[in-house]
């Protein structure tokens, strides 16, 4: 039986769960943030995940509507302060990866205020994926490398990225079967599973019944 130590989500069909119900956009993204809530608190309490990754907003997504990225911006802020009894009371500690530079000084200070406050948590580390593309992040590890002037290997490539950890499973949900530069290093052996449901509509359940599927699953990591 496979171990899930680390678990990563591609988090997609907001919009489209609501344009099925002839709502906004920004009423997708309200209700795809109360199954991160959901999908956070049923990992901390799973026997053996240790981190979830979630891709959040991407290095591409700056394209979309203003009016949309600035409704992304201030729920993210809105979500990190009110949910910080979650963190707690599941003792989750809260990380991010990406570039946060764009962002507002007080999306910025929330963020940062979040991480200091569950620094101490154990039960799983969820990760937030913030302005983040995966060839963004290889391109500045290997600048980091070659500024410090050190020989790129394997090993200091992967110790300079955002997150050194590797993906043993991951997930798409809303039927679209592609990476969308998301973790391209992490994945390089993970199991990947891709759901027709659209984010909002994604509960523990199914996540339990993937994760029941991904254990019956071979892994061979390149061997026979």
């Amino acid at each position: 039986m496979n171990e899930l130590k680390h678990l990563a989500i591609i988090m997609d069909g907001n919009g489209r769960w609501a344009k099925q119900r002839g709502l906004s956009r920004t009423k997708g993204h309200e209700k795809g943030a109360e199954v991160v809530r959901e999908i956070t608190t049923y990992c901390a309490n799973h026997p053996e995940i240790k981190t979830l990754t979630l891709y959040a907003f991407s290095t591409e997504n700056w394209k979309r509507p203003k009016m949309e990225v600035n409704f992304l911006m201030k729920l993210l802020e809105r979500y990190l302060k009110n949910e910080e009894t979650t963190y707690m009371k599941n003792e989750v500690k809260f990380e991010t990866i990406g570039n946060l530079e764009p962002f507002s000084p007080s999306l910025k200070k929330a963020i940062k205020s979040l991480k200091e406050k569950t620094k101490n948590n154990k039960k799983l580390t969820q990760i937030i994926a913030l302005n983040y593309g995966a060839q963004d992040e290889i391109v500045r590890a290997v600048n980091k490398l070659c500024k410090e002037k050190k020989e790129i290997t394997i090993d200091t490539l992967n110790d300079a990225l955002d997150m050194p950890y590797p993906i043993d499973l991951l997930i798409r949900t809303s039927g679209e079967q592609r990476i969308s530069n998301f973790l391209l290093w992490q994945i390089a052996y993970a199991e990947l599973f891709f759901t027709k449901t659209l984010w909002p509509d994604f509960t523990s359940t199914e996540l339990e019944q993937i994760i029941q599927n991904y254990k019956k699953r071979e892994r061979r990591f390149g061997g026979i």
